[in-house]
């Protein structure tokens, strides 16, 4: 390796190769090695997601949202504030006791966004 290269590292210009960066580690004793950080290696969990809202809500994934918004036609998506409005107009028609935990944290979720002042988001939902 060249001294001119040496002086580009210590100046850390961008040209630098890589292979260069690496000969000066091995020249010096040092090793580069990249590992998984500990906050990327664990999954997601359920509150990584608190208050999470998606831009377009699937209608197959939420299947009591579907239920209720069976006059929506030519459309499998649903923005957050139609998805609450629909919630909102037909919640006792709603079965609560059929409603997984995914839609339930989508419910809350739209609580959590689009609520009053007062923490509710108007009628029962």
């Amino acid at each position: 390796m060249s001294r001119v290269s040496v002086h580009r590292i210590e100046q850390g210009e961008p040209s630098v190769t890589m292979g260069a960066y690496l000969n000066v580690l091995a020249a010096i004793g040092l090793t580069l090695s990249a590992s998984e950080t500990a906050a990327a290696s664990q999954p997601n969990t359920a509150d990584d997601r608190a208050g999470w809202l998606p831009l377009r809500i699937r209608l197959a994934r939420y299947p009591q949202l579907k239920q209720l918004a069976w006059q929506v036609q030519g459309t499998d998506e649903l923005t957050p504030r139609e998805a609450l409005g629909i919630y909102q107009r037909n919640w006792r028609h709603l079965d609560e006791t059929e409603l997984s935990p995914q839609e339930r944290e989508l419910i809350d979720a739209l609580r959590q966004v689009f609520g009053s002042a007062d923490g509710s988001a108007g009628g029962d939902v």
